[in-house]
């Protein structure tokens, strides 16, 4: 742990803080800290700004009730500028979507990296515009009970390909086990995050567990 003394602020006092999401590791947002405001951060565990346009602290969620809880904080290897990890209650941009980095510049064709992400998005995509053609709009046309015996299907083969111990089969069945249950969510409005939070939360049950095994 490093002291707010060693961090470098600039000549009006500030230091850029990179708000990035703890459980999907988006970037949410990139701010101004003062010393003031960092340790009121740190003092309530939620994120306080510095508004260069106002001239003035501001709380993240004071007004939106979109607080962001601080995991940590991190400063760079030259103590110039900050990540902060938060647990967000809501929309990080001002404009109600999840983060402010939303409009491409540039994305090369041939370097963009596949994320889980990506294809749940892709996915939500085909439930609003339902492109003809497409097995995904398929299963959203046929609906639940379509989805479930997909996903029911998925698993049977996965147990399947395992049992047989063929592992480059397993992942292939694997593969399509996810996008079914990626179909379902979309389907049902189950974010990503909800699941990642699910996760998290059996983590740290697990994670006490074992602590207990050991005392």
């Amino acid at each position: 742990m490093i002291e707010i003394d060693s961090l470098k602020f600039d000549e009006k006092g500030l230091i850029p803080a990179v708000v990035t999401d703890f459980f999907t590791k988006k970037v949410l947002t990139v701010a101004y800290m003062n010393r003031q405001s960092l340790e009121i951060s740190i003092a309530e565990g939620k994120t306080c700004f510095y508004s260069r346009s106002r001239k003035c602290l501001w709380r993240k969620g004071e007004t939106s009730g979109n607080f962001q809880h601080i995991v940590s904080i991190k400063a760079d290897c030259d103590r110039d500028a900050l990540t902060v990890e938060v647990v967000k209650d809501g929309p990080a941009c001002h404009l109600g979507t999840d983060s402010c980095f939303n409009d491409y510049v540039y994305k090369s064709d041939k370097l963009g990296e596949f994320s889980v992400d990506g294809l749940y998005e892709l996915l939500k995509g085909r439930l609003e515009l339902k492109p003809q053609g497409s097995y995904t709009t398929y299963l959203f046309e046929q609906g639940t009970d379509k989805i479930l015996k997909k996903v029911g299907e998925e698993c049977t083969e996965v147990i399947v390909a395992g049992k047989g111990g063929d592992k480059s089969e397993t992942i292939f069945e694997i593969a399509d086990l996810t996008y079914h249950v990626l179909v379902l969510m979309v389907y049902m409005g189950i974010p990503l995050e909800d699941v990642i939070k699910e996760l998290a939360k059996r983590h740290i049950i697990d994670h006490k567990v074992k602590q207990q095994k050991m005392q």
